[in-house]
């Protein structure tokens, strides 16, 4: 195939063939391509340097989305130089906020020329391995895999939920440095319960609505034994179901796979990570903290979960003493044994018993009873951490933590700003969403905020999963990876009070919870890479580190 034909092919242009105007003239005379491309010969950083320049030149972050989104399917090594370049300004772009806004508009943004993933029907079903089969690519590493029932805090948006597999590992690659020829997006037409996208005469999945739980488990157990069999060393990453087929499907299929959660595991890990800083920068021993939620679907209860194993473990507590520094809301109030209602198997983990039969049916209320040394939210409302809940939990604590976790940005429980405003600037602050610094115009000091992304802990966790060729992953590998990310902060930066390690750092963050994952692996017996069960035997950390980098993805010609 001429590189003419390569340039036109999307699916060739993935295998890296097309370098466009780095050809030598020699190769443009080989390939037939001289005088098709400009007469220039210019370097990747040359082509890197015009596609920021592109970017930028973008008037919304839609456009700077879908601009990347082509050049990521038009050339693969000039996609990650830009992005891994340049990665502070454009994940933002490439995910959260942004893929938001894409994942709703899906369906009118979609091109027809890109090939960015696998679609699997609920009527593949009984023929699901033939769809696999179909993947043009080497065999898969990794994957991510959604039914679009949930996506951030935007509701069901049926296969338009395509955009977070695409982003999520694209993060991967950029992040961590998985091979992006062997990454596989994954959405599974399942229809959607949502009217107006079933009415949207652009949308391009199933018009129909969600199967019933029985077919629905059915299906997903049959895309699990099929991708198993296709590709046995493959991680299967799960993003964005809805939160009770999220915990079920985690509990029914964790031990017969390597598989994960990210929306309940690597959320958890994060946060835990951003809290085991905060704990230590507020100088309020372990044994008093207390931890109050508002949010408890999936994503809520899974970081409580994860935040209560570091109370087991750092803690030397049993898990009823852990689970009693906990309490959670829901749109209901205070979740308690006795509220009334029928609660959710996810919720009862940590409902309240010792609440006297007394019922608080907000957050504010709630708040004055438990008197917390942390807030936390996974509400998805927007604004609902008031300047007066704010200015509470600053004059509750000297150094008052507050994790609004809620994406996409409208969803927010509240900004740094105002965070830093209500409470003199003393607060402990992470988000899930990006925020801009804060300048406090009586000091003229400027903090930064954390961002408690799970991409500080995802790639990682993928990665060192994918080099141990991990059978399955424990709730051990997850808690591992918190707390090296917590580790992996520099005297500079915890001078500087982050909670986290600055996005710049993210390659080397993920190349050393990579490391420690492959070591939890070997210690669980999981790890079925020979050569990594060797060197972890050997006990030599730089060793280790060293083998992660020789295996990491660079995008060059």
């Amino acid at each position: 195939m001429s590189t003419f034909n390569l340039i036109r092919n999307p699916l060739s242009n993935r295998v890296e063939k097309d370098v466009g105007t780095a050809q030598s003239i020699e190769d443009r005379c080989n390939n037939k391509t001289y005088g098709i491309i400009p007469s220039a010969v210019e370097t990747l950083e040359q082509q890197a340097a015009r596609c920021l320049e592109q970017v930028r030149s973008k008037s919304t972050d839609l456009e700077k989305y879908i601009y990347l989104s082509n050049l990521r399917n038009s050339n693969v090594t000039l996609f990650y130089r830009l992005l891994m370049d340049n990665f502070e300004e454009l994940v933002p772009i490439v995910y959260t906020p942004t893929v938001g806004e894409a994942c709703v508009k899906f369906s009118h943004i979609y091109n027809p020329a890109n090939c960015d993933g696998l679609y699997i029907s609920i009527k593949d079903k009984g023929n699901v391995a033939k769809v696999l089969d179909n993947w043009p690519y080497p065999d898969p590493d990794i994957t991510v895999v959604t039914d679009g029932s949930r996506i951030l805090g935007l509701g069901d948006l049926g296969i338009n939920g395509m955009g977070i597999p695409i982003g999520k590992l694209s993060l991967y690659i950029g992040a961590a440095g998985i091979n992006p020829l062997r990454t596989l997006p994954i959405t599974l037409d399942l229809g959607t319960n949502t009217p107006k996208h079933l009415e949207d005469p652009m949308y391009i999945g199933l018009r129909q609505n969600r199967p019933e739980d029985p077919e629905f488990f059915e299906f997903l157990d049959e895309v699990m034994d099929a991708l198993s069999a296709k590709w046995p060393n493959l991680i299967i990453q799960h993003e964005d179901f809805s939160g009770v087929h999220a915990f079920a499907l985690l509990d029914r299929q964790r031990s017969k796979y390597s598989m994960f959660n990210d929306d309940i595991q690597g959320t958890g890990a994060v946060i835990l990570s951003g809290l085991i800083n905060a704990f230590r920068e507020s100088g309020v021993p372990l044994k008093d903290q207390k931890i109050l939620f508002l949010g408890a679907g999936s994503a809520g209860v899974g970081v409580a979960s994860q935040i209560r194993d570091h109370f087991v473990h750092a803690g030397n507590m049993s898990l009823e003493e852990a689970t009693s520094h906990f309490w959670l809301v829901d749109t209901k109030g205070l979740i308690t044994a006795d509220r009334g209602d029928n609660l959710a198997e996810h919720k009862k983990k940590f409902m309240r018993l010792d609440n006297n039969g007394k019922q608080f049916k907000d957050l504010e209320s709630t708040l004055e009873y438990v008197k917390p040394t942390c807030l936390i939210g996974l509400s998805t409302q927007g604004g609902v951490f008031t300047p007066k809940i704010i200015s509470r939990m600053a004059e509750l604590n000297k150094k008052p933590i507050i994790f609004p976790l809620s994406n996409p940005l409208k969803n927010s429980e509240c900004t740094f700003e105002a965070a830093m405003q209500n409470s003199e600037c003393r607060v402990l602050f992470a988000s899930g969403t990006m925020f801009p610094a804060y300048t406090d115009p009586a000091t003229q000091k400027t903090y930064y905020p954390g961002q408690g992304n799970n991409m500080y802990v995802f790639p990682g966790i993928g990665l060192g999963a994918i080099l141990a060729q991990a059978s399955s992953i424990s709730d051990d590998v997850i808690y591992t990876s918190s707390v090296a990310l917590a580790n992996t902060l520099t005297d500079d930066e915890k001078a500087s009070n982050l909670l986290y390690p600055r996005l710049c750092r993210i390659r080397e963050v993920s190349t050393k919870i990579a490391a420690e994952v492959m070591k939890e692996c070997v210690k669980e017996g999981v790890a079925k890479n020979q050569e990594v069960i060797d060197l972890v035997k050997e006990g030599d950390d730089a060793k280790l580190i060293s083998y992660v980098q020789s295996k990491q993805y660079n995008p060059a010609y």
